[in-house]
């Protein structure tokens, strides 16, 4: 599929680069990484792996698809241990094949082996690789996982050091977001950037045993009980001895990735102590607040938004209503898209309910406008059902900056915002009207102090290494930064 048939499928829509899970310290470690790569699939349905060892050898299975394609009752069979850890894989249009990035990746080294599965983006990555070829690294993908590979490994002198300390040495050479799991034949080391851009969450089995996740609902179906958030710039490593916590950097700051809370994570997760059905409820709530309207029936765009919509219809008095159905069954490769294919194809994965919105005044709460091209599809669906206004309420501010740390908006050209005031983007989308939710209120709903918003305001946690130099060599590396 190529990156116009994938923007087509998806809607258009934002994604995450992936999602991780480890286990550590049971029989069944194969298995309950299957069950929580399955809880995480909605942020990477690309690829899927899973890598496990008794001790010894570190034996893997991974390929291109879901969770359920890829794996089944015999191959699992075949990954043994006690230890395992798993990725899910979503690549940008800039990331390289998705064959050759579909984690987690094995490395060989004289001083020990280890896997790496990995969530985010390095702003540096680019300057590092030309780093390390200039003394003869050699890379096989455009995975981050690589670097971090070339970085962490010992020469043969320093084979009685524990690996933890080049760890360290490493992740004080990256800049970025990020969350890493790192896997030798005798523990997890789970890894999390110094800005705290990526979730990263410890959980604890009855049995004692250990996992780690991207988001917390995967603990859930695993019955896992949640611990809490690696910390910023933490290093945990999970072994025979329990958990040992290090440090790799002194500077920390919790700014969390808000689209972790407006579109990316599950609802029934927690991120840093704030459960994101929570956070969505009350920004739809002070996007009430801030922009009313006079209407009949508010409806929430599935399934991200529909946390939104339920918070402003109870803070407005407006009916919620089940407005826009979505099917769960669309295929994600289809013919190439004409114009009247793309219109049938909206209609394949998202249909209005024309009994409940024709005759009526309609608020179209979604999360988040990012191209404008799947808003003005949905409004004009409504429309075709008989609502008569259309209000669009977008329960985060307006997009009119890149993000740099794994979303796959890397350019201002992708964003209408960057182009058009928010009259403008209401007359191309079709709506009666628009209003985007305040970054102020977009802290006020999570009673956050810090967090990621760069996309909305261009304030970024990290240098952006963004020099005539670097840009020369991000073109070179087909890296999307």
């Amino acid at each position: 599929m190529n990156s116009e048939e994938r923007k087509y499928m998806d809607g258009e829509r934002l994604h995450e680069e992936c999602g991780v899970f480890g286990v550590y310290g049971t029989p069944e470690a194969a298995n309950l990484c299957y069950y929580g790569l399955h809880s995480l699939q909605h942020r990477g349905q690309e690829g899927c792996g899973i890598v496990s060892t008794e001790g010894e050898e570190l034996n893997y299975i991974k390929g291109p698809g879901l969770v359920n394609t890829v794996f089944n009752e015999q191959n699992l069979a075949t990954l043994k241990g006690n230890i395992a850890v798993g990725q899910v894989l979503y690549t940008n249009a800039g990331g390289g094949k998705i064959g050759e990035n579909i984690q987690p990746i094995v490395f060989h080294h004289g001083t020990g082996d280890f896997a790496i599965s990995y969530n985010g983006k390095l702003v540096n990555a680019a300057r590092l690789r030309k780093h390390l070829e200039d003394r003869g690294s050699l890379f096989l993908t455009s995975s981050d996982c690589e670097l971090i590979a070339n970085l962490i490994k010992k020469d043969a002198a320093q084979a009685h050091v524990d690996r933890i300390h080049s760890i360290i040495e490493a992740l004080n050479m990256v800049e970025g977001a990020f969350a890493f799991l790192i896997m030798t034949p005798k523990r997890i080391y789970a890894c999390r950037d110094k800005h705290g851009l990526k979730p990263l969450s410890l959980g604890r089995l009855s049995d004692g045993s250990w996992v780690v996740s991207s988001e917390s609902c995967a603990f859930e179906v695993i019955g896992a009980d949640f611990v809490r958030d690696v910390e910023p710039g933490e290093i945990l490593s999970i072994d025979h001895h329990g958990i040992r916590s290090n440090h790799f950097s002194s500077f920390k700051h919790h700014h969390m990735c808000s689209m972790e809370y407006i579109y990316f994570a599950r609802p029934d997760s927690d991120i840093d102590g704030c459960n994101v059905h929570t956070f969505r409820k009350e920004s739809g709530k002070l996007l009430y607040k801030e922009s009313p309207v006079e209407a009949d029936i508010v409806i929430g765009v599935p399934d991200s938004s529909l946390s939104a919509a339920i918070g402003y219809a109870e803070a407005s008095g407006i009916p919620y209503e089940m407005g826009l159905v979505k099917s769960k069954y669309v295929a994600r490769t289809f013919i190439q898209p004409s114009q009247s294919m793309r219109e049938k194809g909206v209609r394949m994965k998202l249909s209005a309910v024309r009994s409940i919105v024709g005759g009526k005044r309609v608020v179209m709460v979604d999360d988040s406008i990012v191209r404008g091209t799947t808003s003005k599809r949905i409004v004009r669906l409504l429309k075709d059902a008989g609502a008569t206004e259309v209000h669009v309420r977008i329960a985060s501010p307006a997009m009119p900056k890149p993000c740099y740390y794994g979303v796959d908006t890397s350019t201002e050209e992708e964003l209408i915002s960057a182009k058009k005031s928010v009259e403008e983007v209401a007359e191309y989308i079709g709506a009666d009207s628009l209003a985007f939710l305040s970054t102020k209120a977009l802290m006020a709903s999570g009673n956050r102090k810090e967090m990621c918003m760069a996309c909305f305001d261009g304030k970024y946690p990290t240098d952006l290494y963004q020099t005539d130099e670097d840009a020369t060599l991000y073109k070179r590396y087909q890296i999307k930064a």
